[in-house]
């Protein structure tokens, strides 16, 4: 069992119910807004000034290691913090509560959506694609600014952009990952190791171990099992490969999962987009576009079924690697080869979204100079103004309904 020493003003680690922790997350599933960055201002805001279940360098020690791992960086916070109050369980509670709102909003939506006829519905869905591309560029623009801000690691991203633009490969995703991080290994080790810090966590490290053998033999098994002939054991195996690989945020998730369900058939690029606009009208983690995309899938099981499917495939592996790491991570956090990595890794990440905003955000959505006027304002909101998505999303979708009423 991991530990820390707590400062004067935090409480001390407790015991708390998880009907509590499920009742929290809940209503921090219905209000939190805004992207992984603000969801972890939301916790830090619940969790360590109004409620102190943890202080200020417990909480940073835990959101750096989320940051450092595969997976939703949000949501792996939100299940640590529910696993230190109240057990796994308590994760368990956290994770439901934190997903479930989202979850059933954009399972409706993709009910929904195939009813949307005539010039008011085909503009909503376009302009939702147009809110995409704003929100992908600004994404790019933001990852960029804090992950690629030498010339080393905006030479990674770049070379990785390359790569994935130039290459038709469906393997080409996870070689520019892993690329990265031999570039990281050779170019990134300057850097200064993290302070010192430990995180509680009532995670032994059999239990990390066995946690870290499942991560890896699923993921060895999605590789393996690909294109079986079981329609529902390819579903899951899409969401847990895209799962797996996300570093650096929800909408790296992107390139990952229009690789697995768009250039199989199995999603029309046009439903694609228009389920991840609608993703950003939502509080809640933006991992909770697979709920739609289950929902949505051309091979059955799909509806809720798949969209079940989806959220357990997607989220599966980064709890499973947060568990694993858990024990281990005081250790890992403070060699440089680690660090250097993960800058690689995280450079390479930047590239890989940046190629996602050309082909297939850019290229499905801005058709006409009106088109590009919509995604710039949108845009510009998000970057300028600091704008919420929820405004953004609203004022996308009326522009494409605007611009579909004036084509009639």
């Amino acid at each position: 069992m991991m530990t820390i020493v707590h400062s004067p003003q935090a409480k001390s680690p407790e015991k708390g119910a998880v009907s509590d922790v499920l009742l929290i997350f809940l209503k921090l599933g219905l209000t939190c807004f805004g992207g992984p960055i603000a969801h972890i201002g939301y916790f830090r805001d619940e969790f360590v000034t109004r409620r102190r279940w943890l202080d200020e360098q417990a909480y940073a020690d835990l959101v750096a290691l989320c940051q450092f791992l595969p997976g939703p960086a949000s949501s792996q916070v939100g299940f640590s913090i529910g696993l230190m109050r109240a057990g796994y369980l308590g994760g368990l509670a956290a994770w439901t509560g934190f997903t479930l709102p989202s979850a059933i909003v954009l399972v409706l939506f993709a009910f929904g959506a195939p009813s949307l006829g005539g010039p008011l519905g085909s503009g909503l869905l376009h302009g939702l694609k147009l809110v995409a591309v704003a929100i992908v560029a600004q994404a790019v623009w933001g990852m960029a600014r804090t992950l690629c801000p030498d010339r080393e690691r905006a030479s990674i991203a770049a070379v990785a952009s390359l790569f994935i633009l130039s290459s038709a490969s469906s393997v080409a995703q996870i070689a520019a990952i892993l690329l990265g991080a031999v570039a990281g290994l050779w170019l990134c080790r300057d850097a200064l190791p993290p302070t010192e810090g430990q995180v509680t966590m009532p995670v032994s490290r059999r239990a990390g171990i066995a946690a870290l053998a499942t991560f890896s033999i699923l993921l060895v098994g999605v590789v393996v099992l690909a294109h079986s002939s079981s329609n529902a054991v390819d579903l899951f195996a899409a969401f847990y490969r895209s799962g797996a690989l996300v570093f650096g945020g929800g909408h790296v998730v992107l390139p990952l999962l229009r690789e697995a369900f768009v250039t199989p058939g199995w999603v029309s690029d046009d439903a694609f987009l228009a389920g991840y606009g609608a993703a950003q009208a939502v509080p809640g983690p933006l991992f909770t576009f697979a709920a739609y995309l289950g929902a949505v899938v051309k091979p059955e099981p799909n509806g809720l079924a798949g969209a079940v499917l989806g959220l357990i495939g997607i989220f599966l592996p980064g709890i499973l690697i947060l568990i694993g790491m858990l024990p281990f991570w005081d250790a890992l956090r403070v060699r440089p080869g680690a660090q250097a990595a993960m800058r690689g890794i995280n450079a390479a990440v930047v590239g890989l979204l940046g190629a996602a905003l050309y082909n297939p955000v850019w290229t499905s959505s801005v058709k006409t100079p009106a088109d590009f006027g919509v995604a710039l304002v949108g845009f510009v909101l998000l970057v300028a103004w600091r704008a919420p998505p929820l405004v953004v999303v609203v004022v996308g979708a009326l522009g494409g309904i605007v611009l579909a009423l004036t084509q009639v």
